[in-house]
């Protein structure tokens, strides 16, 4: 979070993840809920949105059960935003999935996303204190 408030990183949030939040731990939810004072930049669900999460669908990067991934990653993708930081290892933050991802977005006209774990992004202060 100190990236966001220290304006390293600007949060992008769209209504699918409230919905995803919604049962959430409290300290989730809390720690979302400070992400939303900083006014995050919100993208809308549309039809392109859809079209491209199908795109996914069908090339067999996601199973049915797991569209909302995909979803997330076609919102990011048409938003342009500069990259998805995540903690889903198997459905996201997944070498082959990127590529995969990565290969429908250039088949049908967009960027390329980049996609990290939080640890790859965060910054780290280094602590300049010398042990006694």
């Amino acid at each position: 979070m100190q990236d966001f408030w220290l304006g390293r990183l600007k949060p992008v949030v769209s209504e699918l993840r409230e919905t995803e939040l919604a049962d959430a731990p409290t300290e989730v939810q809390d720690m979302y809920r400070d992400l939303l004072t900083i006014e995050p930049e919100s993208i809308a669900l549309t039809d392109e949105v859809f079209a491209l999460a199908d795109g996914y669908q069908q090339r067999g990067i996601l199973t049915p059960k797991y569209y909302d991934d995909g979803v997330h990653i076609a919102l990011a993708t048409i938003a342009e935003v500069d990259l998805v930081v995540s903690w889903n290892f198997k459905h996201i933050v997944h070498f082959d999935k990127i590529r995969r991802f990565n290969a429908v977005n250039l088949e049908q006209g967009y960027k390329p996303l980049a996609i990290y774990s939080p640890r790859e992004v965060a910054s780290y202060e280094e602590d300049n204190t010398e042990n006694a």
